[in-house]
């Protein structure tokens, strides 16, 4: 009993940490000065959870609400509420040391009860069912009996028409088998975890896939300790990357010949020997001379809201609100610029396609960043409104991926650090780059802009964002025209 008193609290969401990283569960207990808050992104992703929660309430209208703030008190409201025979939202169980509150308890018959837990994603997922098993084994101790499991998470194939509606949004999912087999473990899992947090030195782990699986850790200086231009830097080495990494290899130069390489990867590892770009000119002069002027370089950002927002949209589609648009007439002639940004008060696509539709032109090639983004955005518009069914199937074939010779590795510089997205291109080919920036990365558009939707600037914010915004997005086609530009330059020599 003296050590059941000892235990620490040990919650689900303690228990999924400790299940992923036994050093991140460590630093939760005894140095949680090291795990630095939950930048924006991170956030809007609880607080896009807890709206969802709010609306999956409704599949069980005479539900109770019981307090979460106060955790004695929700222990309490618990117990009382567990006579009345109503479905519980947020009851508490706290014994021998495990602790968490449920989504959704739900009356079956006198004593018997179901679990219901509440997603964002679309799907379940691994994760999930350790979270439930958990919840039935601290309502198990509690003395109840659970018949069945299950997740709700959000339907993709939901079309938003009006208000919502919660019966369409989400779907059910009995997952009370899966449940059933990891539950065998638990015991043992806690023990350790446990004995893991009572010990007086953090765990020696090293970086493994679980650094980024199920989530990604928020300990990133297991991470950022890493040397400059390590193994983790390889062109999609996946996997691959921890092997080496784990056999002492943490250098892309110091890969030895016996490990196999892709094309592009011995491209790289080159790279990082000699310190020099490569650059396959015949392959620059192919993608350049195939080039039809007038050139429209193109650029989109989209926003993705779990809960639908607009008629006719699902949830997390990519609904497209600003667009950026360099467009050359001919080879040497100075970029004229055009753009459209959403207003935050309506749909923002009609808008969008029409200015599109009108500065787009119809001759030439669009060049974009990653086609298969940009396309299926397109082609998703031209579904939705047919006027521009027709239109969007044109000007979806004119269109060029500008990422196709970094992609196949045509040029590749050791800045890139083994990427070839458009944001280690243009410094590393031009010296151009996004420093300095207010809004300097797509995930921080949507998010601004989600933020203007649900009206959480005042006026000024508004106009300081959209200001932002549109200095972000002109950037990313700038760039376009800076890179098309110096790849023209490094094959303007003889061969």
């Amino acid at each position: 009993m003296g050590k059941m008193m000892k235990r620490q609290l040990l919650s689900k969401s303690k228990y999924l940490n400790g299940l992923q990283c036994l050093k991140y569960l460590w630093l939760l207990f005894n140095d949680k000065d090291k795990i630095p808050q939950p930048d924006d992104s991170t956030q809007h992703v609880f607080d896009e959870g807890h709206r969802i929660g709010e609306l999956a309430k409704c599949l069980f209208p005479d539900g109770i609400d019981i307090p979460s703030d106060d955790f004695i008190g929700n222990l309490n409201k618990t117990r009382e509420a567990l006579q009345s025979k109503h479905p519980l939202f947020e009851p508490g169980f706290y014994i021998d040391g495990y602790f968490s509150r449920l989504d959704i308890l739900d009356p079956v018959e006198d004593g018997i009860w179901d679990i219901y837990e509440v997603k964002g994603s679309t799907s379940v997922k691994d994760v999930n069912i350790h979270d439930i098993s958990f919840q039935r084994h601290c309502a198990q101790l509690a003395g109840l009996e659970i018949r069945r499991c299950f997740v709700i998470h959000l339907n993709n194939l939901y079309v938003k028409n009006g208000e919502i509606e919660p019966r369409q949004l989400f779907t059910i999912v009995d997952v009370t088998e899966q449940v059933d087999e990891v539950a065998a473990g638990i015991v043992d899992r806690a023990e350790e975890m446990w004995e893991v947090i009572a010990s007086p030195t953090c765990p020696e782990i090293g970086i493994g896939p679980y650094c980024s699986d199920p989530y990604d850790c928020p300990v990133t200086w297991c991470r950022e300790c890493l040397p400059k231009n390590n193994i983790f830097n390889l062109y999609r080495g996946g996997k691959k990357c921890f092997d080496m990494f784990n056999q002492g290899i943490f250098f892309v130069k110091d890969i030895p010949p016996s490990m196999k390489l892709s094309a592009v990867q011995q491209i790289q590892q080159t790279c990082e020997i000699t310190q020099n770009p490569f650059i396959d000119k015949k392959a620059i002069r192919e993608f350049l001379n195939s080039l039809q002027y007038p050139l429209h370089y193109l650029d989109f950002e989209t926003f993705s809201p779990a809960i639908p927002i607009y008629d006719g949209t699902r949830p997390y589609q990519k609904v497209p609100f600003q667009f950026s648009l360099h467009f050359v007439g001919n080879q040497g002639a100075k970029p004229e610029h055009y753009g459209f940004l959403g207003d935050g008060t309506d749909d923002p696509r009609p808008g969008f396609l029409a200015e599109l539709q009108n500065h787009i032109g119809n001759d030439g090639n669009i060049l974009v960043y990653n086609q298969s983004f940009e396309k299926g955005v397109l082609k998703e518009l031209g579904g939705a409104f047919p006027d521009y069914t027709l239109w969007v199937e044109e000007i979806c074939n004119r269109v060029v991926d500008l990422y196709g010779p970094f992609r196949n590795f045509s040029y590749y510089h050791p800045l890139q650090e083994g990427s070839a997205s458009i944001k280690k291109v243009l410094p590393a080919l031009t010296g151009k780059g996004y420093d300095g920036l207010n809004i300097g990365k797509g995930d921080d558009a949507s998010l601004a802009f989600f933020n203007m939707v649900m009206g959480n600037f005042t006026y000024t914010e508004n106009l300081k964002v959209r200001q932002d915004l549109e200095e972000y997005c002109s950037l990313d086609t700038e760039g376009m025209v800076c890179i098309l530009e110096k790849l023209g330059e490094l094959v303007s020599d003889p061969p």
